[in-house]
Order: C-alpha cells, then sequence, then structure tokens
C-alpha cells in the first residue's frame, strides 16, 4: 500500500490553492498596471487632442469614432484628458508611496531597535495623528497651506505615516532577536549595520505588500481631493478635477465626462489593492500561517 507523500495532502492542497490566488491577483495587477503605465507613456509623447485644447470637436458630444470618450462641455477631449492624467494621478500617487515608505521605514526601525522615550514619545504622537479621519485632515491641511502640486503630495504623505512606522516598528521588535541578527552580532557587526544590512532588508516585504494596498487608497485620495477642488489646478487633466467637471451634466445625460476619469481611479485603485493583496497572501503562505 502506497503512502502519499506530505506534499498532496489537505493542508498543502490548501496552501497550493491559497498560492494560485495570490498569484492571480499579482498577475492582474500587476496586468493593469502595466497598461496604465504604457498609457502614461504613450501620452508624454502623443495623444489625439491636446489635453487642455477646447472646442476640439462639439461641446458635450457622446462618444464617437473622432472623440473615443467624447468631449467636455469646453469641447475638449476627454480621452486625451484621460491619457495625460494618468501621468499626473500616477505620478503623485508614487511620489507619495516612496515618501512615506522611505520615512517610514526609517522612523520605525529605529524606534523598535533602539526603543527608550523616543520609541514612547512616538507613539504618542502617531496616536494623535490617527485620530484625526484622513481626508478631513487633508482638506483642513490644504485649506490651510494652499493648494499645489508639492502640497498635495507631502499632505497625502503624511496621512499613512503613521502605518509606516508601526508596521517597521513590529517588524524589527520581531526581528531583532532571531538568529540571522544574533549571528551579526556574533560576528562583530555594529548596531548600525545590524540594523540597515540585516534587519530593515529581511522586513521589507510586508512594507511593501502594504505599500501597494495603501497606494490604492492615495490615488482614490488624490482623486477626491481634486474632485473638492483642493489637488492641483482645477480644471487641469487629472482625474478628480474632470469627475466635477462633468458632475452637472449628468442630470442631463452627459454620463461620459465623469464615468471614464473615474473608471481610470477605479480601474488602478482595483490593480494595485490586488497587487499588494497577492503578496500580503504569499508573504503569509510562505511562513506558514
Amino acid at each position: 500500500m502506497s503512502v502519499l507523500p506530505a506534499a498532496v495532502g489537505p493542508a498543502a492542497g490548501g496552501r497550493l490553492a491559497g498560492i494560485r490566488r495570490s498569484s492571480i491577483s499579482l498577475r492582474i495587477g500587476l496586468g493593469i498596471v502595466v497598461f496604465f503605465a504604457v498609457v502614461a507613456l504613450v501620452s508624454l509623447f502623443w495623444t489625439p487632442y491636446p489635453p487642455n485644447a477646447q472646442a476640439t470637436g462639439p461641446f458635450s458630444s457622446p462618444p464617437s469614432a473622432s472623440h473615443l470618450f467624447g468631449t467636455d462641455a469646453t469641447g475638449a477631449d476627454i480621452f486625451s484628458r484621460v491619457m495625460a492624467a494618468t501621468v499626473k494621478d500616477a505620478g503623485i500617487t508614487i511620489a507619495v508611496i516612496v515618501i512615506a515608505l522611505v520615512v517610514g521605514t526609517l522612523w520605525g526601525s529605529l524606534i523598535g531597535f533602539y526603543g527608550g522615550w523616543v520609541d514612547g514619545l512616538t507613539l504618542r504622537v502617531l496616536q494623535v495623528m490617527n485620530s484625526f479621519p484622513a481626508l478631513l485632515l487633508a482638506v483642513l491641511v490644504l485649506s490651510t497651506i494652499g493648494r499645489g502640486l508639492l502640497a498635495v503630495i507631502l499632505v497625502v504623505a503624511l496621512i499613512p505615516l503613521p502605518d509606516y512606522v508601526r508596521l517597521a516598528r513590529a517588524e524589527i521588535l520581531t526581528k531583532k532577536n532571531w538568529q540571522f541578527a544574533e549571528a551579526a552580532r556574533m560576528i562583530g557587526r555594529r548596531p548600525r549595520a545590524v540594523l540597515f544590512r540585516h534587519l530593515v532588508p529581511n522586513s521589507m516585504r510586508p512594507l511593501f505588500a502594504y505599500a501597494a494596498v495603501n497606494a490604492s487608497w492615495v490615488i482614490s485620495t488624490v482623486g477626491a481631493l481634486g474632485f473638492l477642488g483642493l489637488g492641483i489646478q482645477p480644471g487641469s487633466a487629472e482625474w478628480g478635477s474632470m469627475i466635477a467637471g462633468g458632475q452637472s451634466g449628468i442630470v442631463n445625460g452627459q454620463w461620459w465626462i465623469s464615468f471614464f476619469p473615474g473608471l481610470g481611479i477605479f480601474l488602478l485603485a482595483l490593480a494595485l489593492h490586488l497587487i499588494g493583496d497577492g503578496m500580503s497572501d504569499d508573504d503569509l503562505l510562505r511562513h506558514g500561517h
């Protein structure tokens, strides 16, 4: 009587199914992101019409062969504007995530490794930061300092920063007494080298997974600020601003003016969430949870 290998048992079967699900999520998410990356790259060199040009066709005309996404109330080509907005919204999202990830990882790693009164003070500061509703905080700060590309990036990067700090801190606290860290100390590595050459690189995967999920929130928040007129210059080729520009036409059946930029936000946010979700599932499966 043959004995089935453990790899094909019920637990292994569930593990393999989980790996397949995470792989599918990653592939779908990456495929959509690659599509948007191509659109953004192409828009730097070509769009059917100048994105900011008005009267490129009839005013508020529905999608047609000459205007694939129709035109808005000024006669601007929505397809061209959606293409140009991809660069702007995706660029803001990338900048926000890079700032929050780098600052949050450094801050959280240092307090998790060294501890002390700075650690306690940081936790109190993070609690205060998290006590404000995210979008309300962004609106209040931007209303005070004024809108603009740099202001939007810095304010939106500030909001999720506590989560990056906490996650990095937790990873370092968990791993700083593991065998590989102890081995580095035993061969004479200085504390700073142990932290940045061993602990931080081995703690980045959960942070990258969270960054991908957080990026879906960022793209939605940037769109919301643009819709409220607190993002970059109103009327520019930016998805949130374009949605706001078309809201008055919805009651008249001019759905396409807001629909296509809204679809851009939805698809990119969905793709980023799928990537982060796939990375998180894969990380749990790798560690046998």
